[in-house]
């Protein structure tokens, strides 16, 4: 145990961001330095409220298994190579986990029963932004190679966790990538407010020292076919992510200044590298977000620094509660009123409403007509009397994915698709063709940023398997069906 009286002396203490009127004029991470130098002088503090529980419940909320109480005691005793290499033996990625996630971790911690829990996601970045300023993150290289091969298409976190565990068990592993960047979501879909792309290139640079090759610009299916690949590489991992927007189709969907939420972000953060033509831009618009989760919040950010004149964001479940329901009981994940950084920056939220129609003027959409809807219980039955227009000039839809595209490589391999049109996979995350493997949302469905790294590393286990015939020493934490744990 790190303090023993730590959890009752020391109060909950969070990482302080810039001011709302500053962060607003840069899209610089919203902090004043890196997350992790902010929270220096409170960290080992904070690292001294974890209790050591005999039974730690944060191991069962994160899916990456990390080995949290013991690299907070680490921590608290000053032993900071030591918790770093801890937090590294369960997460490649512990940089972006410790800005993207949004912490099961913390809400399963067994302090939080009746106090606040342990700012474990704080502790996690504050470790590893400190290894990278102090240099002492380095490359892993084998010490030998199989002479294996293995492709990984798609350079999201789930890619890139399959092909750094890979590389360090010594197989060769190209990955690739359809974008011009490496990255996946991290790269464009990530608004720099949140990440910044540095932290993203360099440890893309760490994999690159240790052996994973990279190839953007390459659509597998159209530039290289599934043919070509199973002829080339030992072992294909598909690592394409749920990119399947789920649409609204309601009257007027076919006006101009109604986009997909990613196509927007996407735009947005390929025009901070220059100007880029016909880029959807909120400038001096109504903006209105269908969609109340994560990417709504991107948007809003990213709609607020272009300098909309309004952002309404919709939700079609009521306004959740502050407090944890009674439902939805400790250890579990519960859907509570949460506010992000952008949600402190401005914009409305509207809670219990669905879209019905959007308003056309000259062929752009103008508006939102909207009708309050009752709860689950109802099916979201609409409310007589309550209709009413809001103006919108830019209509962005955050309403989820619905899993993987279909077409090019997944269609040309033949592969096995779930009710859900998700990637089927056995318990060593095979898919129905021999040596081709899928993790990630790609075989999941949409879900979190730890996930995807945990399904990265423990597919490359099933990889390593395959490729060397005999039982993998790479970690697995999580099986393909496993789920978290909910109410």
């Amino acid at each position: 145990m790190a303090d023993p009286t730590g959890f009752l002396t020391t109060p909950r203490e969070v990482a302080t961001r810039r001011p709302v009127a500053e962060r607003l004029q840069d899209w610089n991470e919203v902090y004043p330095d890196t997350p992790g130098a902010v929270l220096l002088p409170i960290i080992s503090k904070q690292a001294g409220r974890c209790m050591d529980c005999g039974v730690p419940f944060c191991h069962q909320g994160c899916p990456l298994g990390n080995l949290i109480p013991e690299w907070n005691d680490l921590l608290w005793r000053d032993e900071w190579q030591d918790a770093l290499e801890r937090l590294h033996a369960t997460n490649n990625f512990p940089e972006f986990t410790g800005r993207l996630c949004p912490a099961p971790c913390e809400t399963a911690c067994v302090l939080g029963i009746n106090r606040d829990p342990v700012t474990i996601k704080n502790i996690e970045v504050a470790l590893v932004d400190k290894g990278w300023a102090d240099r002492r993150i380095t490359p892993q290289q084998a010490n030998w190679h199989t002479l294996k091969t293995v492709a990984v298409v798609g350079s999201g976190p789930a890619g890139l966790a399959v092909a750094q565990q890979l590389t360090r068990a010594g197989h060769t592993v190209v990955v690739y990538e359809r974008a011009d960047a490496i990255g996946g979501l991290l790269r464009y879909g990530i608004p720099n407010f949140k990440m910044e792309k540095k932290v993203l290139d360099r440890r893309l640079k760490q994999m690159v020292l240790e052996g994973t090759t990279f190839r953007p610009n390459t659509t597998i299916g159209v530039d290289i076919t599934a043919e070509q690949l199973l002829e080339r590489f030992d072992a294909v991992v598909l690592a394409i992510g749920a990119t399947r927007p789920r649409d609204l189709p309601v009257p007027g969907r076919e006006l101009g200044g109604i986009h997909q939420a990613m196509d927007y972000l996407t735009q947005a953060t390929r025009a901070l590298a220059g100007p880029l033509d016909g880029q959807i831009s909120a400038e001096g618009k109504d903006v209105v977000v269908i969609g109340g989760g994560d990417t709504s919040n991107d948007c809003l950010g990213t709609a607020l620094r272009q300098g909309a004149r309004s952002v309404t964001q919709l939700e079609i479940l009521p306004l959740p509660p502050v407090e944890r329901p009674d439902s939805q009981p400790w250890p579990t994940y519960p859907m509570t009123y949460r506010v992000s950084s952008a949600n402190e920056e401005g914009g409305e939220r509207v809670y219990a409403v669905s879209t019905t129609e959007f308003v056309a003027v000259d062929g752009q959409v103008a508006g939102l007509r909207l009708v309050e809807v009752g709860g689950a219980e109802t099916r979201f039955a609409p409310i007589t009397g309550t209709e009413r227009v809001i103006p919108a000039q830019l209509v962005l839809l955050a309403m989820g994915f619905l899993g993987p595209e279909t077409t090019g490589v997944v269609e040309q391999l033949g592969l096995a698709l779930d009710a859900r049109g998700n990637i089927v996979r056995d318990d060593s995350f095979g898919t129905s063709v021999p040596g081709v493997f899928a993790c990630g949302d790609a075989g999941r469905g949409q879900s979190l940023i730890v996930w995807a790294i945990a399904e990265g590393r423990s597919c490359a286990a099933g990889v390593d398997a395959f490729l060397t015939g005999e039982p993998s020493v790479l970690p697995r934490p999580v099986g393909p069906t496993d789920r978290q744990l909910l109410a």
